[in-house]
């Protein structure tokens, strides 16, 4: 009995090892304002995994919990193993955080600001030079500038390069994306991929629904709560209704005839379209374009399309 309770524990232990992020029952409130119910989700190590949801969802508060710096009401999480409250200073200099906001030294130049927190972790730029070389090199022309100064990309870039110096073991990016313009957010996801070939386990939050298919795996979150946790694929495989793009002249006299209608499930804007489900799979385009013709609606169009990250969101937020 007591060799096979060994190896029990020891089988425990590995699979522990495997887990860079833990999440057990998090709840968290302000006030009357409850802004994480019940969170439960591991992360393993090696992932890239992205918590996706709208402002207010409750990202931010659980990265915070995560990087120690404040503390749930009440369950338990881990962070290589080690609990965020009683473990708070292993945890801080194992991993790298870069807040929503940009929060460096904006009177210090680039290379002041990165040469600062290397000596915070008691390392030097030179030794992990490695990990920061794709990324800092774009910035390092302009290293005797002031951070201040900087455009939205290249601060970005200074920013992960400093959570990055002390090469962490788990990286945290709360929405590091968000007010940066396309180019540099394309630029960004591809530095993410190459740091998760070395190994980072890397945690990232966005209220963008597209880069959601860029990570691993994703949780969507919405009002403190998580909806689904799964790979992108298999989110969007899972969703069970007909879907279908409504377009017309009038958009906003469109989206009020479809929300009225009593075939139509749900609709919400898309863009330049509407993106509706069903209550009567048995509807025809035909005859939804006839009724909506009947409305007063022109030029309309009406095609059958495959969810997205979006979609499923909407859905689950509604509870369909």
């Amino acid at each position: 009995m007591k060799a096979k309770e060994t190896i029990t524990n020891t089988s425990s232990n590995d699979n522990a090892e495997q887990i860079a992020v833990c999440c057990q029952q998090i709840s968290k409130s302000y006030g009357t304002v409850q802004a994480l119910k019940n969170i439960d989700f591991s992360i393993n190590k090696g992932e890239l995994f992205g918590l996706i949801g709208p402002d207010g969802a409750g990202k931010t508060t659980l990265f915070r919990i995560l990087t120690t710096l404040i503390i749930a009401n009440s369950g338990t999480a881990t962070v290589d193993n080690f609990d965020v409250v009683h473990d708070y200073k292993l945890i801080r200099n194992r991993v790298g955080y870069m807040p929503g906001r940009f929060s460096l030294y904006q009177d210090l130049t680039v290379e002041e600001n990165l040469q600062f927190f290397a000596t915070v972790f008691k390392t030097t730029i030179e030794e992990n030079y490695h990990l920061i070389k794709d990324i800092y090199q774009q910035i390092e022309p302009f290293k005797t500038r002031k951070a201040g100064a900087l455009s939205g990309g290249m601060k970005q870039k200074l920013a992960l390069s400093c959570a990055l110096i002390h090469k962490p073991s788990v990286l945290f990016l709360d929405e590091p994306t968000t007010g940066v313009d396309p180019v540099s957010r394309k630029e960004f996801w591809e530095m993410l991929k190459r740091l998760k070939q070395q190994g980072i386990t890397i945690l990232v939050s966005t209220p963008y629904m597209d880069e959601a298919s860029l990570c691993d795996r994703i949780a969507l979150i919405t009002n403190g709560e998580i909806l689904k946790i799964d790979s992108p694929t298999n989110i969007t495989n899972q969703f069970n209704k007909t879907l279908w793009a409504v377009r017309s002249d009038s958009m906003h006299h469109l989206l009020n005839d479809l929300r009225l209608n009593k075939h139509i499930n749900s609709s919400f804007a898309f863009g330049d379209s509407a993106h509706i489900t069903l209550n009567n799979e048995t509807l025809s385009m035909q005859e939804l374009k006839d009724s909506l013709t009947a409305s007063g609606h022109s030029n309309l169009h009406i095609w059958e399309i495959d969810a997205g990250i979006e979609d499923c969101f909407m859905q689950l937020s509604i509870g369909n």
